[in-house]
């Protein structure tokens, strides 16, 4: 599923992406899932530590509230 919201890139499964977590700096991961809610998205990610994924959600009307992104690369 492509689903894009105020503010968001489209990711779908398998794109690369980094993730906002409390209290250090961005993480790359893998999404496995994606499913789309009035209010936001929520992505599955495969994380390094979290090989099975976590889920983040997207709120759509709140920058701040936007916790997965495209990963733009090394360079």
């Amino acid at each position: 599923m492509r689903r894009t919201v105020s503010g968001e890139k489209s990711m779908k499964v398998n794109d690369r992406v980094t993730v906002k977590t409390d209290g250090g700096p961005r993480r790359v991961g893998t999404v496995l899932a994606v499913e789309g809610f009035n209010e936001g998205t929520m992505y599955l990610v495969a994380l390094e530590d979290y090989p099975l994924g976590i889920w983040f959600f997207n709120e759509s009307d709140h920058a701040e509230g936007v916790f997965v992104e495209p990963y733009a690369g090394e360079g």
